[in-house]
This record gives structure tokens, sequence and C-alpha cells, in this order.
């Protein structure tokens, strides 16, 4: 790639093998924003840095110029993936956020569990489930509160946009500090110890469909949900891209369906008039037009 398609070249760091311009900074960003919504400041430079240089090495680019050429080419779908699998932040741990949880168990599935029992079907979904912790918390939530979930029509949707992170939640198998997290008695109950690691029993797996989906594509759903878990995933957005997801949310939930997102989220836009506030970001689908 040449000087002049790169922009001004910035001062190498002694420290640093690789310049990164802020030409090609900005190019990066726009991809990211382009294929997942992620909003990439020039606060988050470094970690884009530290992120794509071990990609760089793998593939044996000579810089930042010759990665961007190869990622914007006709045979760069795959490295696309990788990059943005890079770039993701995957932050999580079983029963995060508790309070959620907790409501979850002690005021939704009460009621879901009739509705089971009188033939409706049930659908959860947790958008942005990284390595696969969160749902199968919302599965041992749903078991603990209605063990036999499994005989009625409950799924639950786990999807992410991160292939990699993907793999892992399907291989449902944790180190024993990550599983350590976790009430012992639910522990015991639906993980079964291999070696040093804890892997999730099949009557978790057995409720949990892993799906890729990119959020700012089509949503390819033939039922409508009463359960959203989609946190700390939307933080990472722009703000109007934050409340056009919102919008799609509160357009694929049940009335009374229950959307919960991460504690530094707050509904914006449109849809907050149809999703009212009843916990610590947790919200209830009321419908403008009045719940049917």
């Amino acid at each position: 790639m040449s000087p002049a398609f790169n922009g001004a070249i910035a001062k190498q760091d002694p420290g640093r093998e690789y310049v990164l311009t802020d030409k090609q900074f900005s190019l990066i960003a726009t991809l990211v924003r382009s294929e997942a919504g992620i909003n990439l400041t020039e606060a988050k430079r470094d970690l884009v840095y530290s992120r794509l240089v071990k990609r760089l090495r793998r593939l044996q680019m000579a810089d930042f110029g010759a990665y961007i050429d190869f990622v914007g080419s006709a045979s760069g779908n795959e490295e696309r993936r990788e990059l943005i699998s890079a770039i993701t932040t995957n932050v999580t741990n079983f029963f995060r956020e508790p309070h959620h949880f907790e409501h979850l168990g002690g005021t939704v599935m009460p009621v879901l569990a009739e509705r089971l029992k009188n033939g409706e079907s049930v659908r959860m979904w947790s958008a942005g489930c990284s390595d696969g912790r969160e749902p199968y918390t919302i599965a041992c939530t749903v078991l603990q509160a209605f063990p036999e979930a499994a005989r009625y029509n409950l799924k639950i949707l786990a999807s992410d946009i991160d292939h990699n992170s993907l793999e892992k939640a399907k291989e449902g198998r944790y180190s024993a500090e990550m599983v350590s997290r976790m009430p012992p008695a639910i522990r015991d109950r639906y993980f079964k110890r291999v070696g040093d690691s804890g892997e999730a029993s099949q009557q978790l797996r057995d409720l949990i469909a892993f799906r890729f989906l990119n959020l700012l594509n089509d949503w390819p759903f033939k039922q409508k949900f009463d359960v959203i878990f989609c946190r700390n995933v939307l933080i990472y957005f722009e703000q109007d891209l934050q409340a056009q997801i919102f919008s799609r949310f509160s357009s694929v939930l049940k009335p009374g369906g229950h959307l919960y997102i991460g504690h530094s989220e707050r509904v914006s836009g449109p849809a907050a008039k149809d999703l009212r506030q009843i916990g610590i970001t947790s919200y209830r689908h009321e419908p403008t037009g009045g719940m049917k």
C-alpha cells in the first residue's frame, strides 16, 4: 500500500514493531462499524493495535497497509471475520448481574411455566452470548424455577457475531475458576467435572440453540420472544444505532415480554415508549396500543 493511501505516517513507537497511521486506524474503524456496529473511538486505538498486531504476525503481513488491503479484497472474507472476532470484547461470567436472574426465576418463570403447561411456546434470546456463560445461566435459572421445562416447548436462542466465541459456547467447557462463580448447588447439579474443567450437562444443552447472528443484519425469527438478554453489547454502538436496535427488540418482544440490558445501558429512542423500566436495567414490553 502506498504512503499516499495510508495517510501521513505516524511516528514509530520504539516499543512497537508496526506503525498504525491515522488513516489506517480510520479505515479499520469504518470497517468495524459497518460490519458489527462497534464504534471505535481514538481512545480504542491502543486496543485495536494490540489485538490486530497478532493477526499481522500470524499472516506474516509486512504492515497494517498490507493487512487492510487483504481484508478489503475478495479473498479476505475469512480474515474480516477474524478481525471482528479480535476486536469484539467478550467479558462475561456465570450469573453476572444476578438481579436479572433473580427476577427471571422468581417473577417471570412462574408465569411462563403456566403458559407452557397450557400448550404455549416460550422463546428466550441471549443476544451477544459471547462464550455461552450467559445462556447457560439462563438455562440453569429456567430449570431451577421449572424443572420440567425440557418437556415443554421452550427454547433459548444464543447468538453472537464472534464465530470463535460461539465455538467455545457450543463446547460448553469452562475452567474451574469460571464455574466457581456459580452457586455450588447449581454448579454441581448442571455441570459435570471433566479434569480441571466444568462441562455443561446435556440437560442445559437441550434447551439452547447457538447461532451466528449480526445484530445489524436481518433477524430471521418465526416467533416473538418472551425474554431477551442483551447486556453490555449496545454500549459499544453509537446512540443512533442503539435506538434502532432497541426498536427492533421491541418489535420482536411479545406484549408483557422482558428485556434485560447492561448496567451502563438505558433504553433510548422510540422504543422507550413501549419498554417500561421495572427494575435495575430490566424492562417490560407494554405497547402503547395496549397489552394484548
